[in-house]
């Protein structure tokens, strides 16, 4: 059969699978998630879509799975019974966090709960310094005792996170010992492996985290397997994890806080792979699901990076407010508005969406699958921009009057507007909202978004994505073929890659070159080795180091060459830094000494570039036969619009607004003042027209 891959992305409320057939063609089919058992809607769109394509499962060569698990896990707080262990006198870090606040004159600030509560940690006698020197001795009699107390109470994991272990983990790992002799088939992550990071808060709260989820994904990812295998599947499975590349099942399973961003990490892969076709060096990716909306930026055809992030924010954009996850990811805003994010109506009388979703159980009121609260999926529904006759989700009907009984109760008579006026008011918000939240990850990033395209993917973005670009002043709009499960299909191109990455302090006046050196050696080898569990194909290195002026508390990433550091080195580097802290923020400073803080090293394997696409001949597409209302935000009314079957469109054809594209996974909405080109690869580019 020859080469036959599997991508499978398990989301609040779809779970899609895209297949990748010997001759470079996919397939895909949606599936409603199985929250109880996600392997079982994994399962079930699996066997639909081979079946569809005349595969058996010995022809899979590959299966990619992304997840939402360890998310949800995190979120919902339904992870493992566990204990964290550290260092005396630092057992309350998890709990008082740091000094900032992410509401400063908040008196009724509330702060979001540490994982693991404090009867549940434990202190040994123990300090290493700064450089990994012993101070105060590990106590082997104390850590005997809580051992014993941690068998008495029976937890299910344990996290272990020692002051200053990323340059000195002897202790960890003494500990860790300790316990599997005792209990040896107990769930053990020490932070020295886990966020070999400095700043205590961030590392000890990442090895909680992978502590709280690891028995969680372990016995999920092996009851996949074992399924999988049930079926007479022999190709192996792969993680997607949140940097960007592919991780064995092993790898995934000792630490899955790395799978916490994996689906939208897909999602950032296909984008970028979709901007090197288009010749896009700035894009704007928006990928919009069930239940949330994510948006990343990508500039060189690469999605920008970030060492650590926030999962779980209590506050809408409010940094502080999330629990800090310390590992490599692809930099994104996420927020929850998704097709299935609820509509309600606040004290003030405003109308708020999110973050909470029907998600797939019971799902939007349109479903009639037992949903009674609105949602954004109602109100297109009720604004003609999806229709029953089109929507091409199997086993969905959509119901029009359970739409509008729902926007009517729930938000149209509290605030004394018709059942139109209420849907026109929750997708202006779930817009505006969107719309902010790709404002605010700009500047963050330091960038203008004026000569940015967007890539919208995702079952619920071609819908929303003509009024972002209007909101945000953006000239092009692309919706590539398979947008429906473009976060799947970016799971098939991503390349096998690991980041190592660790703190080593260091002055560029004072530099240790034989540190540095060995240092970037070993993370060489650690990211190596975790890619050669997956491919023996030739592999690309990146090297990283963040970097800050004295007495400045966060740092900014500069890229590193393949050569080995001299003497000479530290003047070269600071030239570096200066530039890119220039880039950053407009000026540098002189006379500043500069830090270099730490250390990462990430081992890829080789991808062809993908071809840029030939240059199309627009023309006219044939007439539309079909018409309905659709609400245009131009007119502020709803006007006849053209219903085209995206299947029917070929190569340069153009369609102009008011239209409604429609496929089996995704709409594309055209408003008055748009027009859409077919491209080489049949992606739709969409322009603004003057009015």
């Amino acid at each position: 059969m020859g080469r036959v891959r599997i991508g499978a992305d398990v989301g609040g409320t779809f779970t899609d699978i895209v297949i990748e057939l010997a001759d470079g063609s996919f397939g895909s089919t949606k599936v409603l998630t199985t929250h109880d058992g996600p392997e079982q809607g994994i399962l079930r769109g699996i066997e639909a879509v081979a079946a569809e394509h005349g595969v058996v499962m010995s022809d899979v060569e590959q299966i990619i799975h992304g997840t939402t698990l360890a998310t949800n896990a995190l979120i919902e707080r339904r992870g493992a019974r566990t204990a964290f262990v550290t260092t005396q006198g630092f057992r309350d870090v998890i709990e008082t966090r740091t000094e900032g606040r992410f509401e400063q004159y908040d008196l009724n600030i509330v702060l979001p709960s540490p994982l693991v509560e404090r009867q549940h940690r434990f202190v040994v006698p123990e300090r290493l310094n700064a450089r990994g020197e012993v101070l105060v001795p590990f106590d082997d009699a104390a850590a005997h005792a809580i051992v014993e107390t941690i068998a008495e109470r029976d937890y299910e994991s344990v996290a272990i996170g020692f002051l200053h272990s990323y340059r000195n983990a002897a202790h960890e790992q003494r500990f860790r010992e300790l316990l599997r002799t005792r209990l040896p088939h107990l769930a053990v992550s020490i932070s020295a492996e886990v966020s070999p990071q400095m700043r205590e808060y961030e590392r000890f709260n990442t090895v909680c985290a992978n502590a709280y989820v690891q028995p969680l994904m372990a016995s999920y990812l092996g009851r996949l397997q074992d399924e999988l295998r049930a079926r007479g599947a022999t190709g192996p499975l792969f993680l997607m994890h949140s940097g960007g590349g592919l991780v064995s099942v092993e790898t995934a399973s000792a630490f899955p806080v790395r799978l916490v961003e994996s689906g939208p990490a897909g999602g950032a892969i296909f984008a970028a792979d979709l901007a090197a076709r288009y010749g896009r060096d700035r894009v704007l990716s928006y990928d919009m699901g069930g239940t949330t909306a994510k948006i990343a930026l990508i500039e060189d055809y690469t999605p920008h990076t970030a060492k650590s992030f926030e999962v779980a924010r209590t506050t809408r954009f409010k940094k502080g407010s999330g629990m800090p996850i310390s590992i490599p990811v692809i930099e994104m805003i996420e927020i929850g508005a998704g097709g299935g994010s609820i509509a309600s109506v606040d004290g003030l009388g405003q109308i708020r969406i999110g973050p909470h979703s029907a998600g797939s159980e019971p799902g939007p009121a349109a479903y009639d699958l037992g949903g009674s609260a609105p949602t954004v999926t109602d109100a297109n529904l009720q604004l003609g921009r999806l229709h029953p006759s089109t929507y091409g989700a199997e086993n969905i009907t959509l119901s029009p009057d359970r739409a509008s009984a729902a926007i009517r109760e729930g938000v149209g008579h509290r605030l004394g507007m018709d059942d139109d006026t209420a849907a026109v008011g929750i997708a202006e918000v779930v817009d505006e909202n969107m719309t902010n939240a790709a404002r605010v990850h700009a500047v963050e990033n330091g960038r203008d978004l004026s000569g940015f395209a967007m890539i919208a993917f995702g079952g619920g973005a071609p819908l929303h994505a003509s009024r972002l670009i209007d909101k945000l002043g953006l000239d092009e709009l692309y919706v590539p073929p398979g947008a429906g499960v473009g976060s799947a299909i970016g799971f098939l191109r991503a390349p096998f890659a690991y980041e190592a990455v660790r703190s080593f302090y260091t002055r560029l006046d004072d530099f240790d070159v034989e540190g540095v050196n060995a240092l970037l050696v070993d993370l060489a080898d650690e990211a190596e080795t975790f890619v050669r569990q997956g491919t023996d194909a030739e592999l690309v290195i990146e090297r990283q180091v963040s970097m800050r002026y004295k007495g400045q508390g966060w740092e900014i990433p500069v890229r590193l060459g393949a050569m080995a550091f001299d003497v000479m080195s530290a003047e070269a580097l600071a030239n570096e830094f200066t530039k890119a802290y220039e880039a950053f923020f407009g000026r540098a400073i002189d006379d500043l000494a500069i830090e270099a803080v730490s250390w990462s090293v990430r081992a890829a394997s080789v991808q062809d570039r993908p071809q840029p696409l030939e240059p199309v001949e627009p023309r006219p597409a044939a007439p539309p036969e079909v018409h309905r209302p659709v609400y245009d935000p131009l007119a502020q009314s709803h006007i006849d619009a053209a219903i085209v079957e995206r299947v029917t469109l070929g190569r340069g054809d153009t369609v102009a607004g008011p239209a409604v594209i429609v496929e089996p996974q995704t709409t594309t909405v055209l408003g008055s003042h748009h027009q859409a080109v077919v491209l080489a690869d049949g992606s739709i580019r969409i322009t603004r027209v003057a009015t």
